[in-house]
């Protein structure tokens, strides 16, 4: 049964309700106030279905004002986890029979199969195999907006592998790659069939393209400063060294998407603008992580499940990120890079599946216990994956659950 939660933090309060089992979850979540930097967040919990933990708190804004604080209906940017969005629609559509994830994508996208694209499969679009993470000739400011520009220039760009052969992170195409066969197949924008076969079925505040109705509510990103001093990743240095490389290209060919401008809000990019909170993340993959279904409203058969929880690709070397990574089809699978050294890891179960947003926050599904889970803020923290922040509130979660080990790189019972 969940309980009322207020606690004090430095000039403002945690407030929502959690079940004592997760009490370690209101714990975390006020320490990362107290102890971790955090501005403004939320976490929402679910257990087959129900929710058992629903927090928010802190502040809107940069300045910490009191005034302006961190509401029950706050949102924000969730960056990459948008993409776990933009692959539901995909498998939606797939589990429908009208997508099939090893057909050549030339089948819906004939314009994208040429420059060394021929053989391209939807399921390469989907693990980020495909060979177009990032575009090599400069982006105008403001394109990243244009849908149908985006769209043609990446069906024109060279492969920089073999589609298949190497893995390398589409941070931004990826929204793209996938977003545009959802459109071609379904005969809707990316943003418009999420609403229609995702959050209005399942009463979600999410979406791909804002309403400016919405845009009160939004509370702006806080960009991370690494302190001076502080050792770079591999992404960055490789960045500053090769102007040309793939990193570098990622870096600083960015088509000048600014994250609180309106124009970035409404513009639909299904790798990188998702506007929620943690109860949206949680509420999407909910019925992921309970066979499919949740309250009388199908989403995807349990067969589409096992399919988005496989292993799709796993690499010692992503060609963007430069650590090791592993992907599902269009989700991040748990990645345990802690003996290395590097800030680049997220520990979830074995069965779990979902994705990491830049700056920390993370939506998954867990279909082993029935869990599934929503973080975002507002302040940007370290890493290229989780940061101490949302990876405390996920261990919590799981030690809630009964679980008692990470050490493996997943959390077992």
């Amino acid at each position: 049964m969940a309980k009322a939660v207020n606690i004090d933090i430095p000039g403002g309060s945690v407030s929502g309700h959690c079940d004592d089992k997760f009490a370690a979850i209101a714990a975390e979540f006020a320490r990362n106030f107290t102890e971790r930097n955090e501005v403004g967040a939320s976490v929402c919990v679910k257990l087959d279905g129900e929710t058992v933990v629903d927090l928010w708190g802190g502040h809107f804004t940069r300045e910490r004002d009191p005034a302006t604080p961190w509401n029950e209906d706050t949102v924000t940017i969730v960056y990459s986890s948008t993409k776990g969005a933009t692959a539901l629609c995909a498998h939606i559509l797939a589990d429908r029979g009208e997508l099939s994830l090893d057909a050549p994508v030339a089948d819906y996208w004939p314009e994208f199969a040429c420059n060394g694209k021929e053989k391209t499969t939807v399921r390469m679009m989907l693990d980020h195999s495909v060979g177009v993470p990032v575009l090599r000739e400069k982006l105008p400011d403001g394109s990243v907006y244009d849908w149908d520009y985006m769209c043609d220039r990446l069906a024109g760009e060279e492969a920089f592998w073999t589609p298949g052969e190497r893995h390398g992170y589409h941070a931004m195409t990826f929204g793209w790659t996938v977003g545009e066969l959802v459109r071609r197949v379904s005969g809707k924008s990316l943003g418009t069939f999420f609403q229609d076969e995702i959050a209005k079925p399942l009463g979600l505040e999410f979406w791909i393209g804002t309403p400016e109705a919405v845009e009160p509510r939004i509370s702006p990103m806080i960009p991370f400063r690494p302190e001076k001093g502080a050792p770079l990743s591999p992404l960055v240095q490789l960045a500053f060294a090769d102007d040309k490389s793939i990193p570098a290209l990622f870096l600083f060919n960015g088509g000048g998407f600014q994250p609180n401008s309106r124009e970035a809000h409404a513009a639909e990019i299904g790798a990188a603008n998702g506007i929620t909170n943690g109860r949206g993340l949680a509420g999407m993959y909910a019925p992921l992580a309970c066979g499919g279904s949740l309250g009388g409203t199908n989403i995807v058969s349990p067969e589409a499940i096992a399919r988005m929880g496989q292993v799709s690709m796993s690499t010692h070397l992503d060609e963007t990120l430069r650590v090791p990574t592993r992907f599902a089809l269009g989700f991040m699978k748990s990645m345990d890079n802690r003996g290395q050294g590097i800030f680049a890891n997220m520990i979830l179960g074995e069965r779990a599946f979902g994705h990491v947003g830049a700056g920390g926050s993370i939506g998954f599904a867990d279909p082993e216990c029935g869990l599934s889970f929503g973080y975002t803020m507002n302040r940007m923290g370290d890493g290229i994956l989780l940061n101490d922040r949302g990876q405390s509130l996920v261990d919590a979660a799981y030690k809630g659950l009964g679980y008692r080990s990470n050490d493996g790189g997943v959390w077992i019972a």
